[in-house]
């Protein structure tokens, strides 16, 4: 009779366990690790980029969604891969892979932009440069 508890004991703990592997929210029986994908929109204008998030850990695939907010046209590039030159008010989608930690610098390719303000760098996997902080010279 012991025998029999105690097998009655262990199948019901068992089914507990599943039930509670398979039915709790965002649980799954099989831990399948969620693929890392972050959507940030940068805004552009003259002459500057605006982004909603600056840095992802490393591993990450962004969504960069390009809103061209200016007055005349701009374009994004960073790490290797450009959108097309973006009219006011346009719109264009930029997928990038960042697979490895570093600083990873962007800008606008157009004549003039990027050395007008209209570059920086995007941290992936290491801590963001503030905005405005550009390495001090040391005097001479």
């Amino acid at each position: 009779m012991r025998r029999v508890v105690g097998l009655f004991v262990f199948v019901a703990l068992a089914a507990a366990g599943i039930a509670a592997g398979v039915f709790a929210p965002g649980g799954s029986a099989t831990s399948a690790r969620p693929s890392a994908v972050v959507n940030i929109t940068v805004k552009e204008s003259e002459f500057k980029f605006v982004f909603s998030k600056r840095s992802v850990p490393a591993g990450t695939t962004v969504v960069f969604t390009v809103v061209n907010a200016g007055k005349i046209s701009h374009d994004f590039k960073i790490a290797g891969k450009k959108i097309p030159t973006l009219a006011p008010g346009k719109t264009a989608k930029l997928t990038v892979k960042f697979a490895k930690k570093g600083r990873y610098p962007y800008l606008c390719t157009l004549f003039g932009h990027a050395s007008a303000g209209m570059k920086g760098t995007f941290s992936v996997g290491v801590a963001a440069v503030p905005v405005g902080d550009a390495p001090k010279s040391s005097p001479s």
